[in-house]
């Protein structure tokens, strides 16, 4: 019987910069290439979280994808939702704070799009993943502190989970791997579908981390 590993396999292309998902794609073994995908994210306010994360992440693969040949291409985008409303990437240090002052005691949603593309024949599939994150109490004097270390100002919600924004977390409900920005058990499990192997990022997947907070 044919298996998986025996078939011709495409190169694979992760349309993203981001260091987060690079380096958690890395730690599968997995042999990938990294081709940002230049796609300008839309960012609408009233959106349904799953659908705009799904939208973008597809978006940024097709763009990716238009542009190789004999290619497995996996885009992503997440965001994170407090009430409704889109929690993005801080433009100021004062977005930042107040940011955090409405996050701080309340629990958020993020949710990551997850899009696979063929680049030769256009098939996709795209699917999305949800977590919640609750914070801790903050202060004005943690909120500052965090805030001047330079650590929130290019992540999604003012907070990097992996990072020092760890200390401002209580406690999570689901994928840690989506929190950070890369489901990897659901990434497997898509890739098999496109006779990628995708064993070793269902192993990881399967302990994800749980942070001590």
């Amino acid at each position: 019987m044919e298996r998986i590993q025996d078939r011709p396999t495409k190169r694979v292309i992760l349309a993203s910069s981001s260091p987060r998902r690079i380096e958690l794609l890395a730690t599968t073994g997995l042999k990938f290439e990294v081709e940002p995908s230049r796609y300008s994210e839309e960012i609408l306010p009233n959106s349904e979280p799953h659908d705009l994360a799904r939208k973008n992440a597809l978006a940024k693969a097709q763009a990716v994808a238009a542009r190789n040949r004999d290619a497995i291409v996996i885009g992503a985008d997440t965001l994170g939702f407090l009430e409704g409303k889109v929690l993005g990437k801080p433009r100021t240090r004062d977005e930042a704070v107040e940011m955090l002052h409405i996050m701080s005691g309340n629990c958020h949603s993020v949710v990551t799009g997850l899009s696979v593309v063929d680049s030769d024949t256009s098939r996709t599939v795209t699917e999305s993943v949800e977590s919640k994150v609750c914070f801790k109490k903050l202060s004005a004097s943690q909120i500052e502190a965090y805030v001047s270390s330079g650590e929130p100002m290019d992540k999604a919600g003012a907070y990097a989970i992996q990072g020092l924004g760890s200390s401002l977390v209580d406690r999570i409900e689901g994928d840690y791997f989506n929190i950070v920005g890369l489901p990897l058990t659901v990434l497997g499990r898509i890739l098999r579908r496109f006779d990628v192997d995708p064993r070793v990022l269902e192993r990881i997947g399967s302990i994800s981390p749980v942070p001590r907070f």
